[in-house]
């Protein structure tokens, strides 16, 4: 298990391909971050899912043990989401949201992150965790919890970001790869990046081997930088 020191920003820099972490020196800029939490006092969260929940019940099983933060709400873009399956046996708050019916595309999806936004408000939630969610948020919801939001994706970013982050990384023939966590703003994966893992990419690898790889460190890696923004290390007032 990693020790992490009690300074102010901190980076650890990685030289080769290794399953290390790299957690990447933050100032909050024009993000607001949640507020400080504690195993006392833990950050409330709302996880936010498209299909299986592979992520959602990873999260789940490392907050068995007390964390700074906790996982309140659980969100689906559909009712039929497999992954909501988890949240029910952990009897959390587990709601499927589907597209509300309407011919305006843009109206559509203001329309969708607005209920979102109720349940968000309603369940008194301080962070979003996007895990698997397939939707693009709007600026005009992301305005509302900019620094609030975060998001892994599977590469290292600014390599390959967008839906097909597997496949691009083999089409280009790439040695090594990974998974980034990273504040979500009104691009597609442009937020501010917080930590990445790196793996190989081996020859033999295909699209399905690689993802099943990356999704491996994905798991490892997000609860932790959870953890880390959560106690306020990204903060640039922090004190440790």
């Amino acid at each position: 298990m990693l020790n992490f020191s009690f300074e102010l920003i901190f980076i650890l820099f990685i030289t080769k391909p290794q399953t290390l972490p790299s957690y990447v020196e933050f100032m909050e800029g024009d993000y607001l971050l949640p507020r400080m939490a504690s195993i006392n006092t833990p950050l409330r969260i709302a996880v936010l899912i498209s299909g299986s929940g592979s992520g959602l019940n990873a999260l789940l099983n490392y907050q068995r043990i007390s964390r700074p933060h906790i996982t309140s709400l659980i969100v689906a873009d559909s009712e039929d989401a497999t992954g909501l399956e988890y949240g029910l046996k952990s009897n959390i708050k587990t709601i499927g949201i589907p597209l509300p019916h309407i011919s305006d595309k843009h109206q559509q999806r203001l329309m969708h992150e607005e209920l979102i936004n109720t349940e968000l408000i309603k369940s008194n939630i301080e962070l979003i965790v996007l895990s698997g969610y397939m939707r693009i948020l709007t600026p005009e919801f992301v305005v509302k919890w900019k620094g609030r939001i975060v998001n892994i994706h599977p590469s290292l970013l600014p390599k390959f970001p967008g839906a097909n982050a597997h496949r691009d990384a083999i089409k280009a023939k790439v040695t090594v790869s990974g998974c980034t966590v990273h504040l979500v703003d009104s691009g597609v994966d442009t937020g501010h990046i917080l930590a990445q893992k790196e793996i190989q990419v081996l020859p033999e690898d295909n699209i399905k081997t690689l993802q099943e790889k990356i999704k491996k460190i994905e798991h490892e890696l997000y609860p932790e930088v959870l953890d880390l923004l959560s106690i306020g290390k990204y903060h640039s007032k922090s004190s440790g």
